[in-house]
């Protein structure tokens, strides 16, 4: 049915089958409230800007005094001293039979090391080890730059902390067990009688 993956795809199927039935396989679409992406769209693109080393100075003076504190600390990590690969990267790679992949918030390098960078206005995930999003940038990274020297790192803005995940022959193989194992579910799911019913945007619709 599917030719590729998402970690959205997979974190809707995990929480709600139903739910995964009418966004992606019945296409329907349903309202949401942006606003509260707004903020972080902004340091996204700021930081963006800056590894790509163009000019963000009069993008700097309109920042908001909250928007400002946030861009000084993750202006000063280390991890933007390292060179870098890419940034907004939408990144995909053919892991089994499926084709996995989403968009990177910054690849940077420090000599043959690689690092995944994934700003959070939010929360990290509570087990960011086994999120989808993890196991598929870093099994994407992998394969795609024929690396085993890759890390992926959350960066939570606003308590100023970090979550590190470094790939090993042992995660690499169990990320691509879980992947298989949900990805078997999804192919043989019968969404019709699911009788999950979640209060989410899709409420409206759900039997």
């Amino acid at each position: 049915m599917f030719q590729s993956f998402s970690p959205n795809m997979l974190k809707t199927f995990e929480l709600c089958p139903k739910k995964f039935y009418f966004r992606y396989v019945k296409n329907i679409s349903m309202p949401v409230n942006d606003e509260i992406f707004e903020f972080g769209k902004n340091i996204h693109a700021l930081a963006s800007y800056y590894l790509r080393k163009e000019n963000i100075d009069r993008m700097e003076t309109s920042l908001t005094p909250k928007e400002k504190d946030i861009w000084e600390y993750l202006k000063g990590i280390n991890y933007f001293k390292y060179e870098t690969v890419a940034t907004e990267y939408n990144l995909s790679a053919k892991l089994g039979q499926y084709f996995f992949g989403g968009r990177l918030d910054a690849l940077l390098k420090d000599g043959n090391k690689y690092y995944i960078l994934d700003y959070k206005t939010g929360a990290i995930p509570k087990n960011a080890k086994y999120d989808f999003q993890t196991m598929i940038y870093l099994l994407a990274v992998q394969k795609f730059f024929n690396t085993d020297n890759v890390t992926f790192v959350y960066l939570d803005l606003k308590n100023r902390k970090e979550s590190v995940i470094e790939l090993t022959p042992a995660l690499e193989k169990e990320y691509k067990e879980r992947l298989g194992q949900i990805t078997e579910k999804i192919e043989h799911e019968d969404y019709i009688k699911n009788k999950n019913v979640c209060p989410c945007e899709y409420k409206i619709i759900c039997y």
